[in-house]
């Protein structure tokens, strides 16, 4: 290790993290973030009744957006596309992409069953009209209905399509979609500020050995090294 480095003991580092003050209130809201963003809607209950904080939007709507995220993870996008439209219609109709990858996965889900000629019809007359007025949305279709001609997913160059990950991404999509339309952050912020604390990190490493935290779920401080 360069000399260069300064060395700071793990009793310096603690005394230091001791000195930043840091409100209970702001952690409360911290944590609630989180469980409202991610659907948590009983553990936000408890948290409100235990803690006294005060969530940014109706508990009651976490139910709805959970039910229409659920659906498009069990491979129901019709009954999703309904529960979102009966949540607010304008979520799909100001969102043409979204939309499309909706249509898109409805056009997975058709394949996986095996609906063949179905699923060539739903393309043509739902999602080719699409891609005519958008590059991206074409090539999208394109690698979709390149499933259609490998009878075996594994050796697909596109089969990770019909993956659950598939489900999940454009659950996400749709569930920010969501939160946006009740002006709510898309995202939780305790994974941004994780990112943040990994980014101090790297920067640090490069001027001082210090107690650093490896460790994220644990926050454990690792002895620095010398």
């Amino acid at each position: 290790m360069s000399s260069s480095k300064k060395v700071i003991t793990k009793e310096e580092w603690e005394k230091k993290l001791a000195d930043v003050k840091i409100r209970k209130e702001d952690m409360n809201k911290l944590v609630m973030n989180f469980l409202v963003t991610e659907g948590y809607v009983e553990a936000a209950e408890k948290f409100q009744m235990e803690s006294g904080t005060q969530p940014d939007i109706d508990l009651g709507t976490i139910t709805d957006r959970m039910a229409v995220r659920k659906a498009v993870q069990c491979g129901n996008v019709e009954d999703a596309i309904e529960k979102v439209n009966d949540l607010n219609p304008e979520i799909l109709d100001t969102n043409p992409q979204l939309f499309f990858h909706l249509q898109q996965q409805r056009l997975i889900e058709l394949i996986r069953s095996g609906s063949v000629e179905e699923a060539l019809q739903f393309a043509q007359e739902e999602l080719a009209p699409r891609g005519e007025e958008n590059h991206a949305f074409l090539e999208e279709l394109e690698r979709t209905v390149a499933l259609l001609a490998f009878e075996d997913t594994a050796s697909c160059p596109v089969g990770e399509l019909l993956d659950v990950s598939q489900r999940q991404k454009t659950a996400s999509e749709l569930n920010a979609a969501i939160l946006t339309s009740q002006s709510h952050e898309k995202d939780p912020k305790l994974p941004s500020l994780l990112k943040m604390l990994i980014w101090a990190q790297n920067q640090l490493d490069e001027k001082a050995s210090y107690p650093r935290i490896n460790d994220l779920v644990n926050a454990t401080l690792e002895d620095p090294v010398t």
